[in-house]
């Protein structure tokens, strides 16, 4: 289970930082920066990060997933945990009550750095 909470941890934070760059970052620049200035073309640029959160958040939903399966969270919990990459900056405050739950509820995780 220590290798599928860890998987979780850095997953929730790529995407989380993924998601708050593309959404407040990217695409401000985008669409609502001087047209044709450098940091409109920034903004169009770094838009392709959107297609990597999108991948990253696959990979994150079966992780995330598995993990709420062999822990034994709730439906409610196990939902939320899900659904937490779509929201930007959600991610990170429930990757931090996953990982207090997870090293309550399984002290041998409470080493894992």
């Amino acid at each position: 289970m220590r290798n599928l909470f860890n998987a979780y941890r850095v997953l929730a934070i790529v995407v989380g930082v993924l998601l708050a760059f593309c959404s407040l970052v990217a695409l401000p620049l985008k669409y609502l920066a001087a047209e044709g200035g450098s940091l409109q073309q920034f903004g169009e640029s770094a838009s392709i990060l959107w297609a990597v959160h999108g991948w990253m958040f696959m990979i994150y939903v079966v992780v995330a997933f598995f993990l709420s399966r062999r822990a034994g969270w709730s439906a409610g919990f196990t939902i939320l945990a899900l659904v937490a990459g779509l929201i930007p900056l959600l991610i990170f405050w429930v990757e931090h009550r996953v990982t207090q739950r997870m090293r309550a509820e399984h002290p041998e995780l409470a080493t894992a750095a």
